[in-house]
């Protein structure tokens, strides 16, 4: 703020000049206080200078007495996996009370390192939408996978030093720090000693192991399942953020567990959050909808959507309506189902009814598109050589991202490859490596996808963002993974070696260049196809589920371009079982 800005708010909000705009006949939603009283709110400069009914403006609005709350916060969010651009990804949630998130673009940092960050950065430019980004801390995610570069505690001193930079983000390498791996332990240093927030990740971790995490630095946690793992972390001091995304849903569980006295230690976060849901459900808004709906004091669940995540992340300029913050205010027309009428950020009208105002182009995306580096392969490349048909499988977990094994008999063929049976829940998954032409290829048997014909392809896999595939045959398999690689990437099914639906996503194949509504409609298509045509099961997303299979930081296994993974054993494991011991009578 320059001195000539400083004297305008000093005299506006002491009525000497009329305030740039007044949003009179409003129920103000104080965090601060945990009430709700009536009033008008000035604001000059895109700062709120004042309350009250005595304040003119240069233009004025009658809220129609809707309750005022300070725009919503997302603590934790991976645009990427909304697969739109930052741009497309404001327009979207602008209107439904989202001015600020907190975002971590690991996502593409792991395709293209510091440059897609910085293609991220330009993006996000052009939306009202205030994009606090993170610096990646794992890419790769971990050491037991290709990911497309490697962002090291040297390269991050430079972005971290930005202001606009609330930390590190999500550290998903626990046995990194635990076993005091060097590089990992330079990465937390670079943001302790720039008095950074460092995120967290650390889904089951307890005890010892969890006392040494939060020990290092690490200050929030998306990953609790349960009651007992909320309490462990804010025991200890955590924020901990409440998930509720597209495939994760986490919030529900733990509502019970919310308290008058613990409220101010949460924030409410989506993650992973796809289009269909933004548009259809909505963002942090439909997070007040469930808390209100479970017996949660709206005011409280509002601060935790707002205040909270806004001093976790040292965004003192933001997080609740009073005399010096931002003027990003959105009027609600209930505190139940929380409609969203108008929409302000820094005092500016930028939504209202459920569309965004404002024009706004789109940043270029040449130096974020041709990603797909694929070694050519043919489908014998696709071959399993089991030398037992009694094998280890990842089964899927319905309602979230965890698996477990599951270890069974399957058909073989002569050279022991896996023989695909109609109606048996069992299929083969691959990952591909796709950045720089290794050739590498991991190949394991999926359980609980029940699809029964065809084959899915992406190359959206958490978080080294691989090819990942499911088929039935090697032949469908091949023929959904060339198709991917044709259009750069994004999502296909195949039926009969021919391309049944598809989605490309040329920004890093993970994001389209085509509006939020179209790719919704795109991944409508694909679901309904997944389904009626392959007959993947009712149980999962058929895509988004996918996208977490070669998560290896999340129990129990998963499988990458170099093999199955154990996360218990945390090593790679063969896809032959061990055979049960017989009983002896």
């Amino acid at each position: 703020m320059d001195k000539k800005t400083l004297i305008r708010v000093i005299d506006s909000a002491m009525h000497r000049v009329p305030a740039d705009l007044v949003i009179y006949n409003c129920q103000i939603v104080d965090v601060f206080t945990g009430t709700v009283r009536p009033g008008s709110i000035a604001i000059t400069d895109g700062l709120i200078v004042g309350f009250g009914d005595d304040y003119r403006g240069q233009e004025e609005i009658d809220a129609g007495g809707a309750y005022a709350a300070p725009g919503l916060i997302d603590g934790h969010i991976h645009i990427e996996s909304t697969y739109t651009s930052p741009e497309e990804f404001g327009r979207m949630v602008v209107p439904r009370g989202t001015t600020t998130v907190i975002a971590d673009p690991h996502e593409i940092t792991n395709v293209y390192g510091l440059e897609g960050l910085n293609y991220m950065i330009r993006a996000a430019s052009k939306t009202e939408l205030s994009v606090r980004y993170m610096i990646p801390s794992c890419v790769p995610a971990t050491p037991f996978e290709d990911a497309g570069a490697v962002v090291n505690a040297f390269d991050m001193q430079w972005p971290m030093q930005d202001r606009h930079v609330p930390g590190l983000g999500e550290f998903m390498n626990v046995p990194g720090i635990l076993e005091k791996n060097d590089d990992d332990l330079n990465k937390l240093l670079v943001a302790l000693s720039m008095h950074k927030v460092i995120d967290g990740h650390s889904p089951g971790l307890e005890g010892a192991g969890l006392n040494a995490y939060i020990a290092a630095g690490v200050k929030t946690d998306h990953e609790c399942t349960t009651v007992k793992e909320m309490e462990d972390r804010l025991e200890r001091g955590m924020y901990v953020q409440l998930r509720d995304g597209s495939a994760c849903h986490d919030l529900e569980n733990l509502i019970p567990g919310i308290t008058p006295y613990n409220y101010r230690r949460l924030i409410l976060c989506s993650d992973d959050r796809q289009p269909k849901t933004i548009l259809g459900e909505g963002h942090i808004d439909s997070h007040l909808r469930k808390l209100v709906k479970a017996g949660i004091d709206p005011v409280m669940a509002i601060c935790m959507a707002t205040l909270n995540a806004a001093e976790c992340y040292k965004l003192e300029d933001r997080g609740a309506l009073a005399p010096g913050r931002r003027a990003d205010i959105v009027l609600f027309d209930n505190l139940k189902d929380f409609g969203v009428k108008t929409v302000f950020i820094e005092g500016k009208k930028v939504a209202e009814n459920g569309r965004y105002l404002l024009s706004y182009e789109k940043a270029p995306i040449y130096s974020v598109r041709g990603s797909m580096h694929v070694k050519a392969f043919t489908e014998d490349d696709l071959r399993l050589h089991l030398k037992s048909d009694f094998v280890k499988t990842i089964e899927i977990i319905p309602g979230g991202i965890r698996t477990k094994e599951t270890d069974l008999h399957v058909k073989l063929d002569a050279d022991g490859d896996f023989v695909f049976e109609p109606g048996k829940d069992v299929a083969k998954i691959a990952v591909l490596e796709r950045h720089h032409n290794t050739g590498r290829i991991g190949l394991g048997l999926l359980k609980g996808y029940g699809i029964q014909h065809g084959a899915v392809a992406l190359s959206v896999a958490h978080d080294s963002h691989n090819i990942i595939c499911v088929g039935i045959s090697n032949a469908e398999m091949s023929a959904a993974i060339h198709a991917l690689i044709d259009q750069e990437g994004g999502f296909v099914l195949v039926k009969d070696g021919k391309v049944i639906a598809s989605l490309p996503l040329p920004i890093a194949g993970l994001m389209s260049d085509r509006s939020g509504e179209e790719v919704a409609q795109a991944l409508e298509v694909l679901h309904n196809m997944a389904y009626d045509a392959l007959g993947v099961s009712h149980t999962v997303e058929p895509i988004m589920t996918l996208c977490f299979m070669s998560l290896i930081v999340i129990p129990d296994i998963k499988i990458t371009d170099r093999g199955l993974f154990d996360m218990k054993k945390f090593d790679f494991v063969g896809v032959e079982a061990d055979k049960p011991k017989e009983t002896v009578s």
